[in-house]
């Protein structure tokens, strides 16, 4: 049967399902249908993708979009940071991309290959940023997070996450976790934008009241981002 691994899969999942962590998470996922949620906790999806990695009829399964389920989606993110070659790795996930269609997948999706090939994932994020589809450029922003707040920073790669606009809740908190992390990491250019104000006044103040929920974020730092809020 040409798609059993795609059955086999969701069995392996439903075997591992807790009802009470399934309602549980359906209320944190207000994107999609509750009943596309199975209640699988997230070590066991890791584990999941850990024993199915290496099946030869795994692509099988990658190739099966849209999946019906979240944890379905979830276990195919962590499939690809399995993936040791970063043009293969890069096709299925632009791939996967339009249908990842909630918070949760798209933040556990993080392939440790991109973070070998810096200057090719760049040449991508600023196609995901000027894409119409909100988890696309949620995405976006969260590799510039992961990636390029630290030695490879540039002040350049901030400008980008500031000029999206969008009404997007999930693209606009994205943006404000973007800000509390350079905040953290890269100060001194992301101070310049909070005091200038450069970005919307929602996204703005959610920004500041993420780094001061922040450990990583200094108290002096916290004192002063507090005295820059929009009111």
């Amino acid at each position: 049967m040409a798609d059993g691994i795609v059955y086999e899969i969701r069995r392996a999942l439903f075997d591992a399902q807790d009802t009470q962590y399934r309602d549980f998470t359906a209320k944190l996922l207000p994107t999609v249908d509750s009943a596309a949620v199975i209640g699988v906790r997230t070590p066991q999806v890791r584990a999941l993708a850990k024993q199915y990695a290496a099946s030869p009829e795994i692509a099988t399964f990658l190739d099966a979009l849209p999946h019906q389920y979240v944890e379905e989606n979830n276990l195919h993110g962590f499939l690809l940071e399995r993936i040791k070659d970063y043009d293969k790795c890069m096709a299925r996930m632009e791939a996967f991309l339009p249908y990842i269609d909630n918070w949760a997948t798209c933040d556990c999706t993080s392939p440790k290959v991109f973070g070998k090939h810096k200057p090719e994932l760049l040449q991508k994020i600023p196609v995901w940023l000027s894409a119409t589809h909100t988890y696309t450029v949620r995405f976006a922003i969260g590799m510039l997070m992961k990636w390029f707040l630290d030695d490879d920073f540039s002040c350049a790669y901030m400008d980008w996450v500031v000029a999206v606009r969008s009404e997007e809740y999930y693209i606009r908190m994205m943006q404000a976790w973007y800000f509390a992390t350079a905040l953290a990491k890269q100060y001194d250019a992301a101070i310049s934008h909070i005091e200038q104000r450069t970005l919307e006044p929602w996204t703005h103040n959610k920004a500041i009241q993420k780094a001061c929920e922040s450990f990583r974020v200094t108290a002096e730092h916290k004192a002063y981002l507090k005295t820059l809020k929009v009111y």
